[in-house]
C-alpha cells in the first residue's frame, strides 16, 4: 500500500507559479510510474503529466508550462507549473503504480491517489 500526500496548492493570479509536492509513503515508490491529473468543477477527471517507464509525458494544454520531477532521496514527486491559466482551476491529484502502463494518460491505470489540493488561478 502506498499513500501519497500533496501540497502546494492555492490561488495565484494568472500567469504566476505553483509548484505541487507530492510525498509518498514507501521507498519502493521511486520504481513506480508517477503522475498528475487534475479536475474542474463539473469536468471530468483530465490526465496533466506523467512519468512511466522512463518517459515523461504531458496533456497538450500544459506542455511547455508544465514540469513533472522527482526525488528519489525524499520519495517525492513534483509539478512546477508556470504561466498558469485560469482554465488551470482544478483539484490536482497525484497517482503511483507499480506499472508503467502505454495507457499513461488513463485514471484507471493508477491504483494509488493522493487526496488532492486545489488549485485556483484569477484572470
Amino acid at each position: 500500500q502506498v499513500q501519497l500526500q500533496e501540497s502546494g496548492g492555492g490561488l495565484v493570479q494568472a500567469g504566476g507559479s505553483l509548484t505541487l509536492s507530492c510525498a509518498a509513503s514507501r521507498r519502493t515508490f521511486t520504481t513506480y510510474a508517477m503522475g498528475w491529473f487534475r479536475q474542474a468543477t463539473g469536468k471530468e477527471r483530465e490526465f496533466v503529466a506523467a512519468r512511466s517507464g522512463g518517459i515523461t509525458y504531458y496533456a497538450d494544454s500544459v506542455k511547455g508550462r508544465f514540469t513533472i520531477s522527482r526525488d528519489n532521496a525524499k520519495n517525492t514527486v513534483y509539478l512546477q507549473m508556470n504561466s498558469l491559466k485560469p482554465e488551470d482551476t482544478a483539484v490536482y491529484y497525484c497517482v503511483a503504480d507499480p506499472r508503467h502502463s502505454s495507457a499513461y494518460y488513463a485514471p484507471y491505470e493508477y491504483n494509488y491517489w493522493g487526496q488532492g489540493t486545489q488549485v485556483t488561478v484569477s484572470s
